[in-house]
């Protein structure tokens, strides 16, 4: 029955959750923390995918029943300055920082509210944007009966004429790929026509970043060692830019490739403060009470831990790439077993390959007790398959869903993957007794798929080891096939170029993934030796994410406690309740590491992450941090981020842009920042921008010079 355990599908760019599911009663932490923090959705794979049409169906466990809540609108999108219906921290008494939603002060010429939201509106028009309206998108599968035997052969193992056997995924389910069915829009054709077009690859990245002439409209300034630092890093630092340009680009590109040899910062070493992140998966489980008690929760810390690294290591273009994969290659943090698994996840399967071998890496996942619980791959035997991750090993970790596979292959597929499981020591292990037997055929991969295990038998080793063995081929064959090598491509392309990659890019990329068997490395030279990237100036936005990770570095944040520290959490150190609040403020921001509950990851379009209520939330949050409100750490005064302020409040704003965003603005954006401190330019002001200088610098970082990468 090879539908049994199989609920129909959900689509991609309609529906999906803004929170965890509940977990089991042996969870980590306080059984009302879910309530408390408005995680109240099922994981969309805790027994199935929700259902379409009435929300209040049941598909599996896990869902919800009739006369229950609708689920909520699609996770992965700006919300508003509520957030998930979640206080704003308080600020200390008489902080006088006005939020951007403040009525205008009287009397002021120009309002701070319509300034800034008149700086921020320009990323938009930069980039060509506009808000977008998806319309839903439907697909189901259906689960009837189903032959076993010669997965090959003319049976209709799929159910009925609805799913036929041998037609197109994406001409049943009208399915088109996440960033692709954004870019569809009228928002994505407007940014299509400023992209950079055609190309070629010079013998190295500092040779193609003098060759190349950036022709694309952008207010960044076209500068190849900024555009680097921002492309390659979570945000350009004066110490990044000052590296690269001692090293030179093609040195420092080599550098940041070879990561184990960057000493780590001083961030990562305080890592250690997070108890759970060097705990075996035997010890999170073992640990359990005792780390209750402390108040540490595993699935929450891994993403406290990747926060810290993208703002303070110095390792930034591999956790660049981990953030790439950890949307690529998607296991949510949240799910029900992150909390035991996710961390071994995070560092055995996604860190160890980020720059190593993409198809040892999918290898390795489909090996992970993650990615088999989340997929409920653990469930799936002979007699009951479930296709779950054999849908998404080809539909979003390989070929896509244009690849060329049919629904007979994802059939096929199951069959080939049942008897992977986790065993009760929480291990991986290989049940051959509920391995399906019998011939496969999937994308032009074949094999016999015959071991001869017996039901009243123990399997030998030799036959588990082959059955394995026969799995991992075809993982292996997947992940070097020529259309994953093109997934792969475009979605890099995607990340480090533009919205809208050039076609001769993503050839050039798919070439070098084929010709190097799924490296990684070689690929990355060369897009960065490819005039393509280096003409791509502003073609970027960042996400909420990149957004505030980039405020916190430009800043010089430090991850140490500030003297106003109060100690008042004695079970958590400052440096890690820092880390949950900057967490818990990307929570309500829409994006967090790890966080789409769905295994498709964040889409990394412009146009999926438009919302100007949102916005406002970031500018509100980029004032908090100027002002040194979190003493959690420690922050530059604001009026010192200048070392010799100048005497005029024009020279100021020059220097303070300078020093924020690498570049001076343009003079009407000037004018702007100037109306929100409430002086002309050439009025006389000391370091405090006669006390307007957190609300000056709050407004740079409103600028589209920091919302472009």
């Amino acid at each position: 029955m090879a539908d049994q355990n199989v609920p129909p599908r959900r689509p991609r760019d309609d529906r999906g959750w803004d929170g965890r599911q509940h977990h089991t009663s042996d969870s980590y932490g306080d059984p009302t923390a879910s309530a408390s923090y408005g995680y109240d959705s099922p994981h969309p794979y805790q027994g199935g995918y929700p259902a379409q049409g009435d929300p209040r169906e049941q598909y599996g466990d896990g869902y919800a029943h009739a006369g229950q809540p609708a689920p909520a609108p699609r996770g992965p999108q700006w919300v508003g300055p509520e957030g998930l219906g979640r206080p704003a921290p308080a600020r200390p008494a008489g902080a006088g920082l006005p939020t951007l939603d403040d009525d205008d002060e009287p009397g002021r010429k120009v309002g701070r509210r319509k300034a800034i939201v008149a700086l921020g509106g320009t990323a938009a028009v930069v980039a060509g944007g506009a808000a977008l309206a998806m319309t839903p998108q439907f697909r189901s599968l259906f689960g009837d009966e189903a032959a076993a035997g010669d997965a090959t052969g003319n049976t209709v193992t799929d159910g009925t004429a609805a799913r036929p056997s041998g037609q197109q995924p994406s001409t049943v389910r009208t399915y088109t790929e996440q960033n692709e069915s954004y870019m569809g829009s009228r928002a994505g054709e407007a940014l299509k026509k400023n992209a950079p077009t055609g190309g070629r690859t010079f013998s190295g990245p500092a040779a193609a970043a003098a060759e190349t002439t950036v022709t694309v409209k952008t207010v960044l300034a076209k500068d190849p060692i900024l555009h680097l630092a921002r492309r390659a890093t979570f945000g350009a630092t004066p110490a990044v830019v000052a590296d690269i340009k001692r090293q030179g680009i093609d040195a420092w590109i080599r550098g940041q490739l070879d990561p184990d040899k960057i000493e780590p910062s001083k961030a990562e070493l305080k890592l250690a403060e997070l108890p759970t992140q060097t705990l075996s998966v035997e010890q999170l489980r073992t640990q359990r009470d005792k780390l209750n008690e402390q108040g540490a929760q595993p699935e929450r810390e891994v993403v406290d831990a990747t926060l810290a690294r993208q703002i303070w290591s110095k390792r930034q273009l591999f956790e660049v790439m981990v953030d790439f994969w950890n949307d690529f290659l998607h296991v949510a943090a949240d799910f029900d077993g992150g909390e035991v698994y996710r961390t071994s996840f995070d560092k055995d399967v996604v860190r160890k390959h980020a720059l190593g071998s993409y198809p040892e890496m999918l290898v390795a996942a489909n090996k992970h007790p993650a990615l088999l619980i989340y997929l409920n791959q653990k469930d799936s035997r002979k007699d009951a398959i479930n296709e779950n991750l054999a849908r998404e090993n080809l539909e979003l970790y390989s070929v896509g869903v244009d690849g060329g596979y049919k629904e007979g292959d994802v059939r096929q597929a199951a069959m080939l993957q049942t008897g992977r499981g986790v065993n009760d020591k929480g291990e991986y292990v290989l049940n051959a007794r509920n391995h399906y037997q019998g011939k496969v055929k999937i994308l032009g991969f074949t094999h016999a798929n015959t071991f001869g295990i017996e039901d009243n038998k123990e399997p030998t080793k030799q036959q588990i080891a082959a059955v394995d063995a026969a799995i991992d081929k075809y993982i292996t064959y997947i992940a070097l096939h020529p259309s994953t090598a093109k997934y792969v491509a475009q979605s890099l392309a995607t990340r480090f170029v533009s919205d809208t990659p050039p076609k001769s890019l993503v050839d050039r990329l798919a070439k070098s993934y084929t010709s190097n068997n799924g490296m990684i490395k070689p690929v990355l030279m060369t897009l960065f030796s490819s005039s393509e990237f280096w003409a791509a100036v502003g073609q970027k936005v960042r996400r909420p994410m990149e957004y505030l990770v980039a405020t916190y570095r430009t800043l010089g944040v430090a991850p140490e406690a500030s003297a106003k520290n109060d100690n008042g959490d004695n079970k958590r150190t400052p440096f890690a309740r820092g880390l949950r609040q900057i967490q818990d403020k990307l929570r309500e921001l829409g994006q967090y590491p790890m966080g789409q509950p769905t295994p498709d990851g964040y889409p990394d379009v412009y146009v999926a992450w438009t919302s100007a209520g949102t916005m406002v939330n970031g500018w509100n949050e980029a004032g908090e941090i100027v002002a040194g409100y979190r003493t959690v750490f420690t922050y530059t005064a604001p009026e010192k981020l200048v070392a010799k302020p100048p005497a005029t409040a024009g020279a100021y704003v020059d220097a303070l842009s300078m020093r924020l965003v690498n570049q001076k603005l343009s003079t009407r954006e000037k004018n702007l920042i100037l109306g929100v401190a409430g002086v002309p330019a050439t009025a006389k002001v000391d370091a405090t921008f006669n006390g307007a200088i957190t609300a000056v610098a709050r407004a740079i970082l409103a600028s589209p010079q920091h919302h472009l990468r």
